[in-house]
């Protein structure tokens, strides 16, 4: 079973990327197509079915399929560890998988390169299953640089666009900083532990932490000396930073929104943005031994929260306003991670799927109806026009504003109660951003369901005829995850974070407990109140009176130009890093190549030669006494030598 689930989207590439070879033949596109997405919906069956036997039995299952690498004392296996974080993973990665694989069909009817595009989408699902069942760190890196590739393909989908081209490049660099720390970190743990295979590694490091070990409790790092099991958890969660799109790492999520819109979904919902909060949850044993890194990951957690959900606040396009959703809903898993709550970020993390999914699949559709707008403020109206989108999208904001009894709602106040009862570092910050966060992603959300479904229509007459609903291919997948995140959060809480998730989770992560039943009243409702204040906010000012958005614009124009420009960290990054990075690469190119090198490297010196040449062969005259003087020369410079030689 678990190997079919990993192994089965691999062959789906293997297939689909043959297929796309085959160029202008609707057989083999559909072929592709239907395939793919079999395969990956049989992943997902059987990995639904692994799910609900971890709620009865939270064994693992360990199989090891061969020896992968053996060079001196590293001795790395290729295997499939399944626990029941795991198994949370399995069913996440290949449920929104498959739905995306199937929703693919529909929103991609008109593409020319079908079957490339799933190929991509069933290579980006194997490297994120390899990287969620490995039992050591390098088989988790393989995964981690395949989900990297496999997301630049697919952001740079449309290559002929070249602001899909810069986009897929510029997540193809950040991630590359972010994976240089996760790098540095698995060569650490190799290098103080001896091993790379999780079990060992946590054993030892609690060895190590209980002074019960030989191991030196220090690395020098740089000339410094750091404590051992900090520095690599640090080195660990800067990878976890980058492909999370955590803040200073973050600026290649919004603009990976360039690629076809199912990939948003899959990129940014389930799948590779949720790797980072994998990783830590997965080495939870080790971090816990870390409290300073475990507050550090709350500030940025919380300060990512807090940034994504004010840049959020004023973007226009569909797509960016749901990818800072996102940005910010990471936030919350990592420092409900710092303030060890590693049942709830898995939680927020399984419910966040769902919902985000079916936000993205649903923002999709709308673009599929409008002829592929993307500014909301050229919208308005469409809820008559695509009635059954409005309702899911509806389903899918209230879930990700934590309205009574959704999924958010479960999860994403877990998280805030969690952060509030804890006394680590930053965790009273966490608490405050935390709700500040509710209100924000309250107004932002419905913000874009007014300016897009409400309102008079502003599509012009002859877009506006038209617009339609999108055909069943798509909305299908949507219902699915509607129903999810609706009621995900009910069915699952007691096994996430309730009296069942000891047993549910067995001896996977570092369990806390802590009572929630000494939250006071105002504590425990405030998520829900403010919530609905950032929806009346929105419905007062998009709805009932339309001129206070620019009237507030106008007046705190720095403000709103500050958070319209996200902060500036692009232009700060630009002025930074990428024009002396340019200047640099510019004066090597034209004055140390051109000028020197090819002045007077190689091919100056061929030049030099070829000059020299062409003058001596002019010597060649064919007169005889042009010869006689040059051996006379000869002769007379070697008699000089010698009568000087002799002196």
């Amino acid at each position: 079973m678990y190997h079919a689930i990993v192994f089965l989207p691999l062959l789906g590439f293997f297939i689909a990327g043959l297929l796309s070879f085959v160029k202008n033949n609707p057989a083999s596109d559909k072929v592709a197509q239907i395939l793919t997405a079999t395969l990956v919906s049989v992943a997902a069956l059987y990995s639904i079915y692994a799910f609900t036997i971890n709620i009865v039995d939270a064994k693992v299952v360990h199989i090891k399929l061969f020896d992968w690498i053996a060079v001196g004392s590293l001795v790395v296996s290729w295997a499939i560890y399944v626990d029941p974080v795991t198994r949370i993973m399995l069913v996440v990665i290949t449920s929104v998988s498959a739905l995306v694989h199937i929703y693919s069909i529909g929103y991609m009817s008109h593409d020319s390169s079908k079957p490339r595009f799933m190929a991509y989408l069933s290579l980006f699902t194997f490297t994120m299953l390899a990287l969620v069942t490995a039992d050591n760190f390098l088989q988790l890196f393989f995964g981690w640089e395949g989900v990297g590739l496999a997301s630049y393909l697919l952001i740079g989908f449309w290559y002929k666009k070249p602001t899909a081209n810069a986009a897929s490049i510029k997540a193809f660099v950040v991630n590359r900083i972010g994976d240089f720390g996760l790098a540095l970190g698995i060569f650490a743990i190799f290098y103080l532990f001896g091993s790379l295979d999780y079990q060992v590694v946590f054993s030892k490091a609690e060895a190590l932490a209980a002074g019960t070990s030989n191991i030196s409790d220090t690395i020098n790092f740089f000339g410094y000396q750091f404590g051992s099991i900090n520095l690599i958890c640090f080195l660990l969660f800067i990878g976890a930073m980058g492909k999370s799109a955590q803040i200073f790492l973050h600026t290649w999520l919004p603009d990976a929104m360039e690629g076809p819109t199912p990939v948003s979904a899959l990129i940014h919902a389930a799948t590779m943005v949720t790797a980072g909060v994998f990783l830590v949850v997965r080495c939870s044993p080790m971090y816990d031994l870390a409290p300073d890194v475990l507050s550090f990951i709350t500030l940025i957690g919380a300060s990512t929260a807090i940034f994504a959900a004010s840049v959020g606040l004023v973007q226009n396009d569909i797509k960016r306003v749901i990818a800072y959703s996102t940005c910010s809903q990471l936030g919350y898993m990592f420092f409900a991670v710092g303030v060890g709550a590693y049942g709830a970020a898995m939680f927020h993390l399984f419910t966040h799927a769902f919902f985000k999914a079916l936000l993205f699949l649903g923002a999709g559709s709308v673009i599929h109806a409008v002829n592929d707008e993307q500014d909301i403020r050229k919208m308005g109206g469409l809820s008559t026009y695509i009635p059954l989108t409005h309702i899911l999208m509806i389903i899918g904001t209230i879930s990700l504003m934590g309205f009574p009894f959704t999924a958010g709602y479960y999860s994403k106040d877990a998280i805030i109660e969690s952060a509030y009862l804890a006394s680590s570092g930053f965790s009273s910050y966490a608490f405050i951003v935390g709700l500040l966060g509710v209100v924000m992603t309250s107004f932002y959300s419905w913000r874009l369901m007014f300016l897009t479904f409400n309102g008079k229509s502003r599509i012009d007459e002859d877009n506006l005829s038209k617009v339609h609903e999108s055909p069943a291919i798509m909305l299908v997948p949507l219902i699915v995850l509607a129903i999810g995140a609706l009621f995900s959060g009910y069915l699952f809480k007691n096994y996430f974070i309730g009296s069942s998730s000891e047993l549910f989770w067995g001896h996977s992560i570092a369990l806390h407990h802590a009572d929630h039943h000494d939250i006071p009243f105002l504590i425990y409702y405030a998520p829900m109140l403010l919530g609905f204040i950032g929806f009346f906010l929105a419905w007062y000012m998009y709805l009932k009176n339309k001129q206070l958005p620019h009237d507030l614009a106008k007046l705190n124009g720095p403000l709103y130009n500050f958070l319209l420009n996200k902060w500036y960290f692009d232009e700060i990054y630009n002025f930074i890093f990428v024009k002396p990075a340019r200047a640099t690469g510019l004066f090597l190119w034209k004055q140390i190549d051109g000028y020197i090198i090819d002045g007077f490297g190689p091919d100056g010196i061929s030049k030099l030669v070829l000059n020299l040449s062409l003058r001596a062969k002019k010597i060649q005259s064919g007169y005889i006494y042009h010869y006689a003087f040059a051996i006379l020369i000869g002769v007379s410079i070697f008699i000089t030598y010698f009568i000087y030689k002799g002196i």
